[in-house]
């Protein structure tokens, strides 16, 4: 017959591991989380620096743009689409289009043709023809022509 002492103490230390068990799991889970979370952040920090080195092999800004041309930026989306179905609801040629945003025909040309993309400059006044109705367009069109 086995001692009860030793019987005692094997049940102390199964109960004891049991609740440091216990104890010990939600930090286990814990520490998992903030593995993966530091993980997806070097990731994150990684591919900035590969855009950063890119863009300055390529030599543009390496400074950070500035808030509000970031805020200019999410507000309007330029899309080659969209431009040339402007263009078409307001009847204007592409020369047209030019006079209006104050650039060429052939740059509106090669906007909707996806050659090139437009300036951030010109942003703002792409975004102000979508708010044009065809009487406005024409009115701005026939004073910026001098007629």
């Amino acid at each position: 017959m086995p001692n009860i002492a030793s019987l005692l103490k094997t049940e102390i230390s199964r109960l004891a591991r049991k609740e440091v068990r216990a104890a010990t799991e939600t930090l286990r889970k814990a520490v998992a989380d903030y593995r993966s979370e530091i993980a997806a952040l070097k990731r994150r920090i990684h591919a900035a620096e590969q855009t950063l080195r890119r863009l300055q092999r390529s030599g543009g800004a390496a400074s950070a743009p500035s808030p509000s041309k970031e805020a200019a930026d999410k507000s309007f989306r330029f899309s080659a689409k969209g431009l040339a179905s402007q263009r078409r609801r307001l009847a204007l040629s592409a020369h047209d289009c030019g006079l209006l945003l104050g650039t060429s025909g052939q740059s509106v040309y090669n906007w909707e043709a996806g050659k090139a993309r437009p300036r951030a400059r010109q942003m703002p006044a792409i975004a102000a023809l979508r708010k044009l109705g065809k009487k406005e367009a024409s009115a701005m069109l026939a004073s910026r022509r001098g007629t």
